[in-house]
């Protein structure tokens, strides 16, 4: 399985965009599926989760209220909807999944990358 991730920019504050991460070779309908996040200098860190039925959704505190994660599965797609950006979000914006029991996501996508400015 490949997973791309797509939609970043570059976006004044306050702006939204939608990251997609589109999945090829297989299906992820049975992953749960994130999106993680790695700013300048800093380490990787979790944004969003959602259940491979997108009946659960999981969220790090600085974006709940602000991000929604969802998935088709039908396209074999994970989205990022992020409202109300701040600067403090910029960085490079990962996809990831997780097969189901297993504790740690194995798959990883190529990031894009995503600029707020003030």
């Amino acid at each position: 399985v490949q997973l791309q991730a797509s939609g970043g920019g570059l976006v004044p504050a306050w702006a939204s965009l939608r990251l997609s991460c589109t999945a090829s070779g297989r299906s992820i309908n049975e992953y749960n599926m994130g999106w993680f996040r790695q700013a300048p200098g800093k380490e990787r860190e979790f944004v969003a989760a959602i259940s491979w039925s997108g009946e659960s959704t999981i969220y790090a505190d600085f974006v709940k209220g602000r991000f929604t994660i969802s998935r088709d599965n039908a396209r074999n797609t994970v989205y990022l909807q992020m409202n109300s950006l701040k600067p403090e979000d910029t960085a490079v914006y990962y996809c990831a999944g997780r097969s189901q029991g297993a504790t740690q996501y194995r798959l990883w996508g190529q990031g894009t990358q995503v600029t707020v400015s003030s």
